[in-house]
């Protein structure tokens, strides 16, 4: 950037005149050619609190004071299961969105898990991007510029099946996804995609379904913790047999997440355990978001840690409770921020 203004300085014979000609140009037009400083914006993500909201220990309604009052953050990202089917209830959203206002809040994301929009059927796969509009509609209410979507079965990974062969669900998975970009782009919402299961582990299939589709609503959501392509077969087919696998074959995370920033519109920062130094034992952040920032990044990173409700069907794998976790991956981000800024 420097050598970029000095060739600018050359070009206009200002070098040999000395740098008293320089000073007549405006100080705005050196700031834009100065290197900008990476920093970035916290989030949390509603799956923090998945023990509390599956038990009926909290709602849905009380996740935006839960972030602002115990964790000083005021943007939100929801998950659809927690609505529990009342997001097309207008009083509902209307409550909502007014309690959001009260406190200050930014609603930035749902993330839906819904029916699948890369069926192989075509008639299933069209039902499924129509099941899908009330969420956008949902999401423009709230004042959400995205919803999060999946290309894929998550039956199937809940039950350890096989995903679809993967060069037809790329082609399935480009046009489900197109067809609902198309509907989002009349709200002018985004609609992203996250390495989640199945054939979205595999992030050269994932980007190549993006780069079929092409249009400028799409994106991705890189999730640290979703890599792994093959897991153990649930001993039950529910949360507590999902978090009780083991993963058998993963896609290295650096480099997912290194071919996914191109098309990244948000970060989910997931987390699942901490050492005495308060770093995460799976994934080395500081390497992380240096490959973070050197794709320029510019957006929010979500806080997303599953350790509460592992640790509801694991009390001696030494995961912490909920707000502890939260606040410990909370504490790490601000040391990357400040360390990288």
């Amino acid at each position: 950037m420097l050598q970029s203004r000095r060739n600018f300085l050359n070009q206009l014979g200002l070098t040999a005149a000395g740098v008293g000609l320089a000073s007549t140009f405006s100080t705005d037009l050196f700031a834009e050619m100065a290197p900008t400083k990476f920093s970035f914006d916290i989030s949390l993500a509603e799956f923090s609190f998945a023990g509390e909201l599956m038990s009926g220990k909290m709602t849905n309604m009380e996740f935006p004071a839960r972030a602002k009052n115990d964790f000083g953050i005021n943007v939100l990202e929801y998950v659809s299961m927690f609505f529990n089917n009342k997001h097309t209830d207008q009083t509902y959203l209307k409550e909502l969105k007014q309690r959001c206002d009260d406190l200050g809040m930014k609603n930035n994301l749902i993330m839906v898990d819904g029916a699948n929009i890369a069926d192989l059927d075509a008639a299933k796969r069209q039902k499924a991007v129509e099941s899908h509009y009330a969420w956008v509609d949902a999401a423009k209410f709230l004042g959400c510029p995205s919803i999060r979507v999946n290309l894929g079965d998550s039956s199937k990974a809940m039950s350890g099946v096989a995903d679809d062969p993967a060069a037809e669900a790329a082609k399935t998975a480009a046009d489900g996804y197109h067809k609902l970009l198309d509907y989002a782009a009349k709200s002018k919402l985004d609609v992203i995609v996250e390495n989640h299961f199945g054939n979205t582990t595999d992030i050269d299939w994932l980007v190549g379904v993006l780069k079929q589709v092409n249009m400028p609503n799409m994106g991705l959501l890189p999730d640290f913790g979703n890599f792994c392509a093959q897991r153990s077969k649930p001993e039950t087919n529910d949360i507590k047999g999902i978090m009780g696998t083991k993963c058998i074959k993963e896609f290295d995370r650096y480099e997912g997440v290194k071919k996914m920033m191109p098309y990244a519109k948000g970060i989910s920062a997931k987390t699942h355990k901490f050492d005495a130094n308060g770093n995460e034992t799976e994934t080395d952040f500081m390497k992380m978001f240096k490959i973070i920032k050197d794709a320029g990044f510019k957006g929010y990173v979500g806080i997303e840690y599953e350790g509460g409700v592992i640790g509801m069907y694991n009390p001696t794998g030494g995961y912490l409770p909920t707000n502890d976790g939260i606040r410990a991956t909370k504490t790490l981000l601000e040391r990357v921020r400040t360390e990288l800024a």
